[in-house]
């Protein structure tokens, strides 16, 4: 079974490898909790989660930095896990075809970061919070899967999905009302997961409007991630012979078998649009053949 795990993590998207990757410290964490409870070893969450959740406190966060990536992946409860992945693998997959593994990464981790961001200043600079910001902290994806969900509604804003008895609605739609929800709910309970959730939300739209503009920013983000990326990915059976003076690449088949294998691993790394137009007429003039 393990072995099936690891290969469906390597072969899969990030949006998989996302999910896989919060399922198995989800099951890790519930384990722990199990031995804590039958060792009597005390508060399973103040002993051990407290040190992973992300504190609303500067202070407590000083001690503790390593929480804004840690806490991106605790969750408390199977409900509160299930939800998130389901938001995650529906609308995390269209974005990923279109944009791939790269993007996906930057949108969910940086998405992630500026949402907990959000969550401590709001927690530090509004009177409401000022009794319990030194006993708050924060954990989950949502901030993470919330900016997934509004960068794919900005980037195919009139995109539909069907939703059951409601039918047909676009992306920009449902991206609108969970943005609602999260505002209006901020005083009904959990208002430090509401404001992540915000923050996630609002580099998500920011993130898409980057990427069409005329700022380097993305080209940066994508030489970061795309090392991180190729570490969880297969590797490539191409392989590359150098000879003197020049170099040459060499393969069991063809030069354009070669060449179309790089172009479809640029794809599954950046998407289709992420091609040149020489790599696209390639491409186009391999499939006729």
């Amino acid at each position: 079974m393990l072995d099936e795990l690891k290969f469906k993590f390597k072969q899969g998207n990030a949006i998989i490898q996302i999910i896989l990757v919060n399922v198995a410290f989800f099951v890790l964490f519930s384990l722990i909790g199990v031995f804590y409870y039958l060792y009597n070893l005390g508060g399973y969450s103040d002993h051990f989660l407290q040190y992973l959740k992300l504190p609303a406190s500067f202070i407590n966060f000083a001690t503790q930095p390593w929480s804004i990536l840690t806490s991106m992946f605790i969750h408390e409860g199977f409900f509160h896990l299930f939800f998130n992945m389901l938001w995650l693998y529906w609308l995390g997959n269209i974005f990923q075809e279109y944009l791939g593994n790269s993007k996906t990464y930057q949108a969910y981790f940086l998405g992630g970061i500026f949402g907990g961001l959000v969550y401590m200043i709001a927690f530090n600079v509004f009177p409401a919070f000022s009794n319990s910001v030194s006993v708050s902290y924060a954990c989950g994806a949502s901030a993470g899967v919330l900016a997934l969900v509004v960068a794919t509604a900005t980037l195919l804003p009139d995109y539909e999905v069907f939703l059951f008895i409601i039918g047909s609605i676009r992306l920009k739609y449902i991206a609108l009302l969970v943005v609602i929800i999260d505002i209006v709910s901020i005083p009904q309970g959990n208002p430090g997961g509401h404001l992540a959730h915000l923050g996630g939300a609002a580099f998500g739209y920011v993130f898409i409007k980057l990427i069409y503009s005329q700022s380097s920013i993305p080209n940066k983000l994508d030489k970061a991630f795309d090392g991180f990326g190729s570490m969880l990915q297969p590797k490539s059976k191409l392989k590359i012979h150098y000879k003197n003076p020049g170099m040459r690449v060499e393969s069991s088949n063809k030069a354009t078998d070669a060449e179309i294998d790089l172009i479809l691993e640029k794809i599954h790394k950046r998407g289709i649009d992420s091609l040149s137009k020489k790599e696209k007429d390639i491409l186009s003039k391999a499939s006729k053949e």
